[in-house]
């Protein structure tokens, strides 16, 4: 049975002398596993589309739950990260998230959307990495289920001006009800509450389009990571390396 379709490479591994593993993110069947024969040599035709954090067209071949890559042509091949290490390793990170948190073979149009808008925004350097990094982390969360409420107090029910986040419990306190809490939690003034509230519910392509100094960003991107490692329970290489970088 032959199927085309789009797909992300999220992961490719090298399979016996040229053959390649891939781990693909497609809008009609979600996470797949799929071989490229040959998808190594110079001379495949393949090669280039088959490459970790590629977007291409893709002819596959499935058979009793195998795949198979038949044809392959490149759609976007994100070359500002190959470009640049840094941006590289964190499109890796959006790529790994997608790989341990999405189900085999469970369609998720909006989070490969949200990927491919990250790896886009990166690409390009449209913002920084850090801006982009905060609302892939949260707004993937989301998506995953995991959406915090961040609308009012989750003691009092009242608007919350400076807040109390709650990791661990994906909530907000306001400043009267926070003193008897506990658990991972983080500060978070006027402007930085609004910036979270305003990526949890923003249009899909304008979850980018706010403005904050670059060093709240900074405090916002560590506020996301650790809210969803809390929640995942599970650290990622491919993060800890780009830190390294950074």
């Amino acid at each position: 049975m032959f199927k085309t379709t789009d797909a992300l490479v999220l992961r490719e591994v090298r399979y016996k002398e040229a053959d390649r593993i891939l781990s693909l993110f497609t809008p009609e069947y979600g996470k797949i596993t799929a071989k490229a024969r040959g998808a190594v040599r110079k001379s495949s035709r393949i090669a280039a589309a088959t490459q970790q954090l590629t977007y291409a067209e893709m002819t596959l071949f499935g058979n009793k739950g195998h795949w198979s890559v038949n044809e392959a042509v490149v759609k976007e091949p994100f070359e500002g990260l190959k470009q640049d290490i840094g941006a590289f390793s964190l499109g890796c990170y959006f790529a790994e998230c997608l790989d341990a948190m999405c189900l085999e073979e469970e369609p998720e149009p909006e989070i490969l959307q949200l990927c491919l808008n990250s790896l886009y925004a990166l690409s390009r350097g449209m913002y920084g990495s850090e801006h982009i990094k905060l609302a892939f982390e949260l707004r993937l969360m989301c998506l995953i289920g995991y959406a915090p409420a961040l609308e009012r107090c989750a003691e009092c029910g009242e608007d919350c001006g400076e807040a109390l986040f709650a990791l661990d419990k994906g909530c907000i306190y306001c400043e009267h009800c926070r003193g008897d809490i506990s658990g991972r939690a983080a500060v978070l003034d006027a402007g930085e509450l609004a910036a979270l509230r305003y990526i949890v519910t923003a249009p899909p392509k304008r979850i980018f389009s706010f403005s904050l100094p670059e060093k709240t960003e900074k405090r916002l991107s560590d506020i996301t990571e650790e809210y969803l490692l809390t929640h995942t329970e599970r650290s990622f290489g491919t993060l800890e390396y780009w830190k390294k970088l950074r």
